[in-house]
């Protein structure tokens, strides 16, 4: 059987696009007749869902995955979850792959928890974890990859810039903390390979950072990326391609703000939210296209 990053694969490469849509919807990203509705926890929660929904109904068609950020979610109480997992349903049904941008971790049954809450129940294919806590953190979220077929991303190498105060550091050996890391999430995952070669079990590795992402792609060959940081951050689409392997397979970039806010720039402006957001993916999509035409 297919592990969930062959299924991922599978769907990157039929569409073409290496791209993940970021749902994090700030109040201030919504349009003005549904931000209107917004005036507590719970009709904010709603309108949040719909704009949503909207979003994903334009772009699953040339849009492999979603990523939902709880944060902006439980910023509205359990009417904030309930849209999180309203917004996670949809976009199943729309036949995406869903990621939930948790970062996850604890020791012993805290960790079975977090590894239950959103592996154990079908909603979210991928979730974000946190490795500094060692194997002992992780092994929960494996068990569950393996038992439900899903994937977990840990952070190795993030986007922003006072990540490379911790994850630069060198240790004894010479070696960089990220590359360390990035060798432990290899061994968390080698019993999670599947047919392209990959594992369920991948890595942040953003892409602000081009020079950590090429030596990690050199070192960690089972490894997937999800790769944060293009657009807002920074990141561009030759960034980006240092995360994929030489066959341009091995990654996925998010793009949160550029899409679901892409109304709101000049270069889309008077559209509808959804048909900017469509425009933007399909431009991010020819970005990432030449860029590892490029490499």
């Amino acid at each position: 059987m297919k592990n969930i990053t062959d299924l991922l694969i599978d769907k990157i490469e039929t569409m073409n696009n290496p791209t993940v849509a970021g749902l994090d919807p700030r109040l201030e990203f919504l349009p003005d007749d549904l931000r209107k509705t917004a005036t507590d926890a719970q009709s904010s929660a709603k309108a949040v869902a719909e704009f949503n929904c909207r979003i994903i109904d334009a772009i699953k068609d040339i849009v492999p995955a979603v990523k939902i950020q709880s944060a902006f979610y439980e910023l509205f109480s359990h009417y904030g979850v309930r849209a999180m997992d309203e917004t996670a349903r949809y976009a199943k049904d729309s036949g995406l792959i869903v990621m939930a941008d948790v970062k996850r971790n604890d020791i012993g049954p805290t960790a079975e928890a977090y590894a239950s809450a959103y592996l154990d129940g079908g909603l979210y294919d991928y979730i974000t974890v946190n490795p500094y806590a060692g194997v002992d953190g992780i092994k929960p979220f494996t068990n569950l990859c393996a038992q439900k077929n899903r994937g977990i991303f840990v952070l190795a190498r993030m986007s922003n810039p006072s990540a490379a105060d911790i994850q630069n550091m060198t240790l004894s050996n010479g070696e960089p903390l990220y590359l360390h890391i990035g060798g432990l999430i290899e061994k968390w995952g080698e019993s999670l390979t599947g047919e392209y070669g990959y594992s369920a079990v991948g890595a942040v590795v953003g892409a602000t950072n081009p020079d950590e992402a090429r030596k990690l792609r050199a070192r960690l060959k089972s490894v997937f990326f999800l790769v944060p940081g293009y657009g807002a951050q920074g990141g561009k689409g030759a960034d980006a391609a240092a995360s994929f392997d030489e066959n341009g397979r091995g990654a996925i970039v998010n793009n949160s703000r550029g899409i679901i806010a892409a109304y709101k720039t000049d270069k889309y402006k008077g559209m509808t939210y959804y048909a900017a957001a469509r425009a933007a993916a399909t431009a991010m999509a020819e970005d990432l296209s030449a860029a590892l035409k490029r490499k």
